[in-house]
């Protein structure tokens, strides 16, 4: 077994692997354009689907890979962390989590991503980002028993669904193939219409 990898290889092995992926991610994200609040828009406007199809490339990418080296006995997926979840709280944070995300064009990865390359967009909404944060922390006392409302604890898909990993995870590729492919129709459509 080779996973989890801190247990495998130590805290500073894990560490630097962490570093690394985290500027190859971000390096990705900029070479995909998604450090441009302008291009991040487009997805809003439904004329540029990159963070779409580039976001759920990943999570695809990330779920396969779980899956089959779980399934290989390579990753002890018992072990991988899955965040909790709690209904209210987690739907209130993710719309205003969208509402910046629309207002700024950036979210918080992209807006580093454009910050560190001297995008002043980028650097307002970090410290936009950063403000809320410590408002939110100093605030926490009083949202505290709406912060804990609602529980569900790891819940999945599969959980949800009452069916197995391999039966959500072929729904989740199924779903995305569409998906890509309605985002290419969808590109294509207004591309045609911006060509009018």
């Amino acid at each position: 077994m080779m996973a989890p990898f801190f247990e495998s290889h130590g805290d500073t092995a894990a560490l630097t692997v962490a570093l690394v992926v985290g500027i190859a991610f971000g390096w990705f994200l900029e070479q995909s354009g998604m450090g441009s609040a302008r291009k991040l828009a487009g997805q809003f406007y439904l004329r540029d689907l990159t963070v779409f199809k580039v976001m759920f490339t990943a999570i695809l990418t990330a779920m396969l890979g779980v899956f089959w080296l779980g399934w290989l006995g390579v990753l002890d997926v018992s072990r991988v962390y899955v965040p909790e979840t709690w209904i209210l709280p987690q739907a209130a944070g993710g719309l205003v989590f969208g509402f910046g995300f629309a207002m700024a064009g950036l979210c918080p990865g992209t807006s580093c991503v454009s910050a560190s390359t001297g995008r002043i967009d980028g650097l307002a909404v970090m410290v936009g980002m950063f403000a809320g944060v410590l408002g939110t922390g100093l605030m926490f006392g009083r949202m505290q028993s709406f912060y804990e409302s609602t529980p569900r604890g790891a819940f999945t898909l599969s959980r949800l669904f009452n069916v197995s990993e391999g039966i959500t995870v072929f729904a989740i590729v199924a779903i995305a193939l569409a998906g890509f492919k309605a985002a290419e129709a969808i590109e294509r459509r207004s591309g045609l219409e911006n060509a009018r």
